[in-house]
């Protein structure tokens, strides 16, 4: 049977860790070949105690010290170290349902892809309106776009998975993870597979449930960060983001060039408000058509919301653009990756 090693990037995630953790030790794949490798960056928290404490309890987990901190370099002394033939990329903020590893084994086997991953269901940290605007924000297409993985259900091929599951000798040939990068990094080794020749899968069957940030503050230095690497990614590997990556920075320099020029000029502000009017209105209609019952203070204030998004995001990716004129790192990429056929 197929050997399985989870691979946990953690640092200071004392609110989630005991359930995300406990939901792969309870997985139904059989224990003798499942195994779970929490990987901590020196957590300040009680993170690290949680999972002695479940350690101590479950002789498939094992934990590892990760000096450096982020996630690339956790997952890569994970990999080093694990001992199956398959690698899943956990998260501390996901809660697993129980026949996820066996799903992540037979999609491998039977669409013939080098990584096969889910989509996301964003669950809102609690009842709070700041934190039901966070959960939609980062599930509406008119907040993240065309991210399949958070906005689809539906099964297919696609550019990435958010973490995902795969061969461990998919690393032989297209390198480890790119320890350069605190963020974006399952997108920057999913552009290499691609590279390589790999195939990347999408399915309902593996949804997990993720747990964001609980207040707009917090989704908008998520939306900064994220943006700001995102360039860095670019940098290290072009083929990694998408137009759509790029949308919110051109939407915020129209906005930096409307307003001035609106001060002196009727038609530059008539244009300036038209610009706004339309996105308010293309926000209520998406948020007002995703609502759902008792969701009302939701939808109204949705687009206001989104639109603070798209500014930090926008603004990220500009202070970003610097990252654009240094040298960038080079992971060699071992040609000829084997194209895998369906299992019959």
């Amino acid at each position: 049977m197929t050997t399985v090693s989870f691979v946990m990037p953690v640092r200071n995630e004392e609110e989630y860790i005991r359930a995300s953790l406990q939901s792969l030790v309870d997985q139904s794949y059989p224990s003798d070949e499942c195994e779970i490798i929490v990987v901590d960056g020196r957590s300040s928290d009680r993170t690290r105690e949680i999972i002695e404490e479940i350690r101590d309890r479950n002789p498939r987990v094992r934990s590892l010290d990760n000096p450096a901190g982020i996630v690339p370099t956790a997952m890569n002394i994970g990999i080093r170290a694990a001992r199956g033939e398959v690698i899943i990329r956990a998260d501390g903020h996901n809660v697993y349902p129980r026949d996820y590893a066996t799903n992540c084994v037979r999609y491998l086997e039977e669409t013939g892809a080098d990584n096969v991953g889910g989509p996301w269901v964003t669950v809102a940290a609690d009842e709070s309106l700041s934190a039901r605007l966070v959960a939609t924000a980062l599930t509406s297409s008119f907040g993240v776009g065309n991210s399949k993985f958070r906005t689809s259900r539906e099964e297919g091929f696609v550019d990435t998975v958010p973490f995902g599951a795969f061969r461990k000798e998919i690393f032989d040939h297209v390198g480890m993870y790119n320890e350069k990068l605190v963020r974006n990094q399952d997108n920057e080794l999913n552009a290499r597979i691609r590279k390589a020749g790999g195939r990347i899968y999408l399915t309902p069957a593996l949804t997990t449930h993720y747990h964001p940030v609980r207040n707009l503050l917090g989704l908008l230095k998520y939306a900064f960060k994220t943006s700001k690497w995102h360039i860095f990614t670019l940098r290290e590997n072009r083929e990694s983001m998408g137009l759509r990556h790029m949308a919110p920075a051109m939407f915020l320099i129209l906005l930096l060039l409307l307003l001035p020029v609106s001060l002196v000029s009727a038609t530059a502000l008539v244009f300036l408000i038209g610009i706004l009017c339309a996105y308010i209105l293309t926000g209520f209609y998406f948020s007002l058509s995703a609502k759902t019952e008792g969701n009302w203070d939701v939808a109204l204030v949705q687009p206001f919301a989104t639109f603070c998004f798209h500014i930090a995001y926008g603004a990220g990716t500009l202070f970003g653009l610097r990252y654009l004129f240094r040298q960038p790192s080079v992971t060699p990429i071992r040609p000829g990756l084997p194209i895998r056929k369906k299992a019959k």
